[in-house]
């Protein structure tokens, strides 16, 4: 029998697809989706549109005669997408997978009861495509928040740290393996650790950097409010040249009356300190935030206040979200925002970020830079990132360092030629 997985959504949900597709190989054949008969959807549940996408798309895959294994966030978060699927497996029952797809098969099954899981545990059996060299790590499930907005707290739960010498098995395994960037993901990974009663991030990363190879580690999202009370471990871990130089802090608003709305656990002054003090620390640093637009809380003022601290913090990517109400958090109850504001406001932000971005990337042409080169893009050019994690479109090999020199910019990339040897 052929099995497929489709993946969406985030990293997290990446390395789960690569967990289940370890455990699928020593029972099935795996196949793309068309060749399938069980394809195995690992759903995104964190605005409404993509819940709605994935639904379609079960639909679609029905009535093409597959069976349908729901797995991912939406398994806790839409009871359609559930209804509508053969079996559904949770985030924390991956391990289940291989049942759920025969059970798929004779009346269905659902997977979905809580389970405490170190998926550290797995780092031998995980299956991924190699594709490029990246590899992602998970290294805790689930969050210390509460955010107003936020459905996925329904389906990952309270925060389950893994092991650490697990996480440390797995990269030296994947480095031996030939890959040379690893992710790390979570839903917080400032918050790794503190489930056993301390933060143990920066501990993870020295014990990472320790690893013998040439490799490079990107640190995923953390929290202002976690990243703040760390930082100066922080900033040791990551002056190691194997952490790219690289800091996802999702700030959502510039207004704090918004943030205590959205019961976010920190203040714009948080977000700002761990800016500057990454910044004073390494001569290029990535920073990437978040901000959701149109939340019920925001004024007008609340807004531009959002403006002013992009066009301040100058941060190099920026993910905008329209505000999307998901059924049983607090946000939904409240009165929703008319969907022009939010559209206007989104675009507002967007072409800010857009000169923000190109402005930070000029900065860099002429430079001679050392990037890796990461995976194959189009028109026979690599994507390579520099030691920041900025995006550089060039010529290479997957997997290999080298020098380029910055010829031209977009805001979100960098264009370079490999420059010459250094005599």
């Amino acid at each position: 029998m052929k099995v497929a997985i489709e993946t969406y959504g985030c990293t997290t949900n990446q390395a789960d697809s690569d967990i289940m597709r370890g455990l699928l190989s020593r029972y099935f054949e795996l196949s793309g989706v068309e060749e399938a008969d069980v394809v195995v959807v690992n759903s995104c549940g964190v605005v409404d549109i993509t819940e709605r996408k994935i639904i379609r798309r079960i639909l679609d895959l029905k009535n093409s005669g597959k069976k349908v294994v729901l797995a991912g966030c939406l398994t806790r978060i839409s009871d359609m997408a559930v209804k509508l699927s053969d079996s559904a497996i949770s985030p924390d029952n991956i391990d289940r997978v291989v049942d759920a797809v025969f059970a798929s098969l004779d009346g269905g099954c659902s997977f979905i009861d809580r389970r405490v899981v170190d998926k550290s545990r797995f780092c031998r059996v995980k299956k991924r495509k190699k594709e490029n060299a990246i590899a992602i790590i998970s290294i805790s499930e689930g969050c210390t928040g509460a955010c107003s907005f936020c459905a996925t707290k329904f389906a990952r739960g309270r925060l389950r740290s893994f092991s650490l010498d697990g996480i440390v098995e797995e990269v030296e395994r994947i480095v031996k393996e030939g890959y040379r960037e690893i992710q790390l993901t979570s839903q917080d990974t400032g918050a790794y650790g503190l489930d056993k009663g301390k933060f143990m991030l920066p501990e993870l990363l020295e014990r990472i950097s320790s690893v013998k190879g040439d490799f490079r580690v990107r640190v995923g999202m953390m929290n202002p409010q976690h990243a703040v009370k760390i930082l100066d471990d922080l900033i040791n871990a990551f002056s190691s040249e194997k952490i790219y130089k690289f800091l996802h802090i999702p700030v959502q608003s510039g207004d704090n009356s918004v943030l205590q709305h959205m019961n976010r656990g920190h203040t714009v002054e948080d977000y700002v300190e761990v800016v500057e003090a990454f910044r004073k620390s390494f001569d290029d640093v990535l920073v990437s935030t978040d901000i959701i637009v149109g939340y019920p809380a925001e004024t007008e003022d609340a807004f531009w206040k959002s403006y002013e601290l992009l066009r301040e913090t100058r941060p190099d990517i920026v993910n905008i979200t329209r505000f999307s109400p998901r059924k049983g958090t607090p946000a939904a109850k409240c009165r929703d925002i008319p969907g022009w504001i939010k559209k206007e406001r989104s675009r507002k932000l967007t072409e800010l970020v857009r000169e923000i971005g190109l402005e930070n990337n000029r900065r860099f042409l002429g430079k001679r830079l050392k990037v890796l080169v990461t995976k194959k893009g189009k028109d026979n050019t690599v994507l390579a990132r520099t030691n920041s994690y900025r995006a550089v479109i060039t010529q290479g090999n997957v997997g290999e360092f080298r020098d380029v020199e910055i010829t031209d910019c977009r805001f979100n990339y960098l264009k370079g030629r490999p420059a010459e040897s250094k005599q």
